[in-house]
């Protein structure tokens, strides 16, 4: 007596080369049209033989399956008819066997990550059975899906097309899908191949660094996409000098004071904008003192004198008055200390006042000082070494009688 579905089961023997006393590496399948027993099997449903231990498969494994080629042995009959159709596709080349007008071939799709693609294959009157599969793994057979991935839906069966749609694509739903067709019992198969880009986004990069002046930097920016992005790096400085490194890592010999600042990693691979992100790098200097002028008051008078310093970290500043440091809040005298510069006032200049001052600048990796000095009118002050003197009036005529001597 026939056991149910053994034609079926004698189908699948014949067709995968395992009929009884032969091994399955000697057996080489039988020339039987493959996909021909594809569509005379159901698909897996609830509803379906095969979900209720046709194959002796448990009765919820198809259930259970998403896209799985274990689930379903007729994905199994496809990967061999592929086999015997020398079917070798590089990926990005679309490829058909059989007729060499039909079915047409497939343009490759490309389509971003979390987008739709749709797959669309050409038919004609002389269809009679059509399926869609990924790799081995039946997506479509007919209007049956076989695939339980919700993601999935058959698009259009029509006398014309055959297309199924692919909702919320990821980067492993890249790869070859194939539209198989059954005309007058000869199976004849088209691929196309699913390119899914990814926008660029950065994965790792340097954290923000402080380095003495002379020193070695190395900064790291790693991003991801598909295509690969292009990773650069850009100063981004007022007195930046056009720095650019096309690379993951953005090497600073020799650093100097000069090229700190914040550093740009732009990565980009024309699928989004590119992102940016950036690194803030810090370059210590012990201080440089740029601006320190003597300064002539009349006594009674309001008098400044100012120092000026450049240095990270900023500097402390601190006054002396012929070696003796002047104290903040003492009588007549007011210090104000900045970020890149000290004050020192004289609200009310006397005599005493006058005399040279020195200006002391200096943080964790060093320090420098400037002189300069307070003086009244009737002073002569050289600029060079800050030395000065106080003329009476005969000095101050004496230039102007000798002039005056020589119209005579």
């Amino acid at each position: 007596m026939a056991q149910p579905g053994g034609s079926r089961h004698l189908l699948a023997q014949v067709s995968l080369g395992l009929l009884p006393g032969k091994s399955r590496l000697a057996q080489r399948p039988a020339p039987l049209p493959l996909l021909l027993l594809l569509f005379l099997l159901p698909p897996a449903l609830p509803s379906s033989s095969l979900t209720q231990g046709y194959w002796g498969l448990p009765p919820d494994a198809a259930r259970q399956a998403q896209c799985s080629q274990a689930a379903f042995p007729g994905a199994l009959l496809i990967s061999v008819e592929l086999r015997i159709a020398r079917l070798r596709a590089r990926p990005g080349v679309p490829v058909r066997s059989g007729d060499a007008t039909f079915p047409k071939a497939m343009d490759n799709v490309t389509v971003r990550q979390g987008e739709s693609a749709t797959l669309r294959c050409s038919v004609d009157n002389r269809v009679t059975r059509v399926a869609w599969l990924n790799r081995s793994s039946i997506l479509y057979a007919g209007n049956d899906k076989w695939c339980l991935d919700p993601r999935v839906v058959l698009l259009a069966n029509t006398k014309t097309q055959y297309s199924i749609q692919i909702h919320d694509v990821d980067v492993y739903d890249e790869g070859p899908y194939t539209c198989s067709v059954q005309t007058d019992n000869h199976p004849k198969t088209s691929r196309v191949h699913l390119i899914v880009q990814v926008s660029p986004k950065i994965t790792e990069i340097s954290s923000d660094i402080s380095i003495n002046e002379g020193g070695n930097v190395s900064l790291t920016c790693i991003a991801t996409g598909r295509p690969d992005p292009t990773i650069t790096w850009r100063h981004i400085s007022p007195k930046a000098v056009g720095f650019i490194s096309e690379d993951e890592y953005l090497e600073i010999t020799g650093i100097t004071r000069e090229q700190s600042g914040e550093y740009e990693c732009s990565a980009s691979n024309d699928v989004a904008a590119p992102v940016v992100q950036r690194v803030k790098v810090t370059v210590n200097y012990p201080p440089y003192i740029s601006d320190a002028k003597s300064t002539g008051v009349p006594v009674g008078q309001k008098g400044i004198l100012l120092c000026e310093a450049s240095a990270v970290p900023s500097a402390n500043f601190q006054w002396y008055k012929d070696d003796k440091r002047l104290a903040e809040g003492q009588k007549g005298l007011k210090v104000e200390n900045k970020a890149f510069f000290s004050r020192l006032t004289f609200f009310n200049v006397s005599e005493q006042d006058y005399g040279n001052y020195t200006c002391v600048a200096s943080n964790q990796l060093g320090n420098t000082n400037a002189s300069m000095i307070l003086y009244g009118p009737g002073a002569v002050h050289d600029g060079n070494n800050g030395a000065w003197r106080r003329g009476g009036c005969a000095w101050l005529l004496a230039l102007p009688l000798a002039q005056l001597a020589r119209l005579f």
